[in-house]
């Protein structure tokens, strides 16, 4: 019997001021619109299973960084009655900094990633100046540690990390991005992470102006919606509209219930 998993979004951060033209590639110059860009972590669990999908980051690089803070990521843990030093495994979505920019709040976890995501940020790419500013020297390093500790394990193109949470290779965003597929009560949801940021990326088959490979990224959005019935079971990296559709958990308004069924529509932006 595969397991249906409680997942939760964590919303941790947010860049405020930020206009829709940072985050098209083909964009009206003239609109100048907001269009905020929130910031998640995500918990997945069943009975005693606990794990994360990435990390977030901390206050002190959301102040480098020029980003609002609103709560650690195991603060927010803890309001679901979970301590971030027994988690014992975390997803890697990718390295970039708002991902991996936590580590240390998890002493005890292992790391699940694509090993194609450490070669690329720490290799050659990295040698420009654009490529690399998505990514924390720090939190790179803390993961090379923990490579050699023994607490990272790369996985396969399609891995299942636990009976009914499967990791996928799809690329795009960086080298290494993989989304992640989770049972739970309503069926099946793709974390989608930053293969597309907002709901529009994928409902518009557009992408996300930092990216590797555009073609990566749009077959991406395509192959997210062949794993699902519609968009409500795609959870996109960063849409504020992520905690305007689904239940909140005892009313946090930063954590939100994505096993649950959404209460109202997406809305095209």
């Amino acid at each position: 019997m595969i397991p249906e998993y409680e997942v939760y979004a964590l919303r941790y951060a947010e860049h405020k001021n930020r206009s829709r033209n940072e985050n098209f590639i083909s964009h009206d110059e003239h609109d100048n619109s907001d269009m905020p860009l929130d910031f998640y972590c995500w918990l997945i669990r069943h009975e005693n299973t606990v794990l994360m999908v990435d990390t977030g980051f901390n206050r002190e690089l959301a102040g480098k960084r020029n980003r609002h803070y609103y709560s650690a990521p195991e603060s927010l843990l803890q309001k679901l009655d979970v301590d971030a030093n027994h988690i014992e495994k975390i997803i890697v979505t990718h390295m970039h900094y708002d991902h991996i920019g936590n580590l240390k709040a998890f002493p005890n976890a292992t790391l699940y990633m694509q090993e194609k995501e450490m070669h690329y940020c720490t290799g050659r790419h990295m040698l420009h100046r654009y490529v690399r500013a998505p990514y924390d020297p720090e939190n790179i390093a803390n993961a090379v540690y923990r490579l050699h500790e023994g607490k990272v394990r790369y996985v396969g193109k399609h891995e299942e990390i636990l009976p009914g949470i499967n990791t996928q290779l799809v690329g795009g965003h960086t080298a290494g991005l993989q989304i992640v597929t989770v049972n739970t009560a309503r069926g099946k949801i793709v974390l989608a992470s930053d293969s597309a940021h907002y709901w529009h990326h994928i409902d518009a088959s557009t992408p996300f102006p930092i990216v590797m490979d555009i073609p990566d990224m749009l077959a991406a959005h395509n192959t997210m919606k062949q794993l699902v019935p519609d968009l409500t079971y795609i959870i996109p990296g960063h849409d504020p509209q992520v905690r305007t559709l689904f239940p909140r958990f005892k009313g946090e308004e930063n954590i939100v219930q994505l096993h649950l069924p959404p209460e109202g529509e997406i809305h095209a932006r």
